[in-house]
């Protein structure tokens, strides 16, 4: 079985259309499915459209947010519902097309357990494409991604991956990167990236540097989650060295020069130093014991 999850938020427009697109691929294909889109606080008329398909198409399930909380908590309550062995993620603004889902069961069947699209001849605007760029060449410099396009929200994979994976928030966002650290077998393959039709982009400013700290923080959780005293024991012990090198130099002066330290400001910057480096250095401590304890339930 095959569980199309699509969040949307004011998509009145676009809906009835991709309903009609993916359900005519899916009979083409045989397979039972089901395609559950997840209403993010819409405040148009999205709601009734998917109802009146629902009256008809037994397939269809609607979930609703009360308010907007976002594409994550959206796909997240659309996982808790999906009955598919195989599910996929689709956006609900037509920019995915639904003639690339065949090719994407193909390399599920090919034995790939997690397979992601790759927007080629993009029609996103220019912020866009420059945040995917900039992403694109962290993640692969620092987490050794193996994505082209991490971002791109056309999706599919075995519901098996979601034993060994959390996801919360935004962290959807690098679900493939999860997949490809927990050994899952993970390709990708390239898409049509359509025009927008209606209504209008969900992605501004704001996004970008939401963005720029999920990266962040996908960098600590896939490197350092089960060995935090290597991520915060370098940063400490940073900040540690400047500080004694700073204070043994006054120590020098002040031992075989004479040189008075009560008018040095960089007394007091070295032992700031030297405080900060320990405690960052203790918080590492703390997170390995967080994680032994953890580990040893």
């Amino acid at each position: 079985m095959i569980s199309i999850i699509v969040p949307f938020n004011n998509e009145q427009e676009n809906l009835p259309i991709l309903y009609d697109e993916i359900s005519s691929v899916l009979n083409s294909l045989k397979s039972e499915y089901e395609i559950i889109f997840v209403d993010d606080g819409s405040a148009d008329e999205s709601k009734k459209q998917i109802e009146h398909i629902q009256k008809i198409h037994k397939s269809v399930h609607l979930l609703i947010h009360r308010k907007k909380f976002g594409k994550g908590e959206a796909l997240s309550t659309g996982l808790l519902h999906a009955k598919g062995e195989i599910i996929i993620f689709m956006d609900g603004d037509l920019q995915d097309n639904p003639k690339d889902i065949p090719l994407f069961i193909d390399k599920i069947n090919e034995g790939y357990d997690f397979v992601n699209g790759v927007r080629v001849d993009r029609k996103d605007n220019i912020i866009v494409k420059m945040y995917s760029k900039i992403a694109r060449i962290f993640l692969n410099i620092f987490l050794h991604s193996p994505f082209t396009d991490i971002n791109c929200g056309f999706k599919v994979f075995k519901k098996e991956v979601l034993d060994d994976i959390v996801l919360y928030g935004n962290s959807f966002r690098f679900f493939p990167l999860a997949a490809f650290y927990k050994g899952y077998r993970v390709t990708e393959i390239p898409v049509q990236n359509r025009v927008r039709r209606f209504g209008k982009s969900k992605f501004g400013i704001s996004k970008l540097f939401v963005g720029i700290f999920d990266t962040v923080t996908a960098h600590f959780l896939y490197r350092f989650a089960e060995k935090p005293l290597h991520f915060f024991g370098a940063w400490g012990m940073l900040f540690f060295g400047a500080g004694f090198l700073i204070a043994l130099y006054l120590t020098i002066e002040r031992i075989f020069f004479n040189m008075l330290l009560y008018r040095r400001p960089v007394l007091q910057l070295a032992m700031l130093l030297i405080i900060v480096g320990i405690q960052i250095v203790m918080t590492g401590i703390i997170g390995e014991l967080i994680v032994y304890l953890h580990k040893k339930k």
